[in-house]
């Protein structure tokens, strides 16, 4: 620059220092705005990683949380497939239970009635009654039908009655028959008598196992279902106190009832 004064003094011409600062300036906004901007795209690139890794876990969550549920269900499916296989057991044993148990009251009728016809003319006079209750089959002979008076050998006419029983008996494998003796109040007092029964206890008990052998020896009823028991005088089904109930006291019981099969020692 030029002094007016010295109009001859050269020219000297001095630079401004502001343009490269300006331009330094304007580098370091515009890497501000890009570093800024970087930052932006940056934090937006984390906010929709962050996002994508919630949505993941969430799914995740999810998937676990179905798959227990299918477990659960898988597991309620096969409780209640168990449950209906166990029915459908119990019941296909219900029905063959059912069937087994009517066949069962079929044979036992039978018996009754074969046992009814047969013994139709005691019956009619008195001297037998025949019951069935449920799946047992009671005959009830009094005294006189088999034995005379004070003893215990079998009359003819009560081996007769017998063989008729034993016709239908012989042909039962699925009862056990009990004979049992049983007899009045009245003390034995005859002398002959008590030389053979001291009590009457020994008298029902004689009479029991002489109509078991004769059912089993002469009237081919098996063995091994047979069982003989006496009472004497303590299950009356009548009053001791006059003579038509003693008469009814005195009596053999034929009762048929299921086999009762003894469990195993392990």
């Amino acid at each position: 620059m030029n002094d007016p004064a010295n109009p001859n003094e050269p020219v000297v011409y001095v630079k401004s220092a502001r343009g490269p600062w300006a331009l330094l300036i304007l580098v370091l906004i515009a890497v501000g705005a890009l570093g800024w901007y970087g930052w932006g795209l940056l934090q937006k690139a984390q906010d929709s990683a962050d996002k994508a890794l919630q949505t993941r876990d969430e799914a995740q969550r999810a998937l676990e949380k179905a798959q227990g549920d299918a477990k659960e269900a898988q597991k309620k499916l096969d409780e209640a497939n168990a449950a209906r296989d166990e029915a459908i057991a119990k019941s296909k044993t219900l029905e063959k239970d059912l069937e087994q148990t009517e066949a069962a009251l079929a044979k036992l009728k039978a018996t009754t009635d074969s046992l009814n016809e047969k013994l139709q003319a005691e019956i009619k006079r008195g001297d037998i009654k025949l019951s069935q209750t449920g799946d047992r089959i009671q005959v009830d002979l009094i005294d006189k039908v088999l034995f005379d008076s004070g003893d215990a050998s079998l009359s003819k006419r009560g081996e007769d009655v017998l063989g008729k029983v034993a016709t239908v008996l012989k042909g039962i494998e699925d009862k056990q028959i009990q004979v049992s003796g049983h007899t009045d109040d009245s003390p034995i007092t005859n002398p002959e008598i008590k030389k053979s029964f001291a009590t009457n206890w020994e008298l029902s008990v004689a009479r029991a196992v002489n109509v078991v052998r004769y059912l089993s020896e002469t009237g081919g009823v098996p063995a091994k279902n047979l069982l003989a028991a006496g009472y004497s005088q303590y299950r009356p089904v009548a009053t001791n106190a006059n003579p038509k109930g003693r008469a009814a006291n005195r009596r053999i019981e034929i009762l048929l009832t299921p086999v009762v099969v003894a469990a195993k020692k392990k």
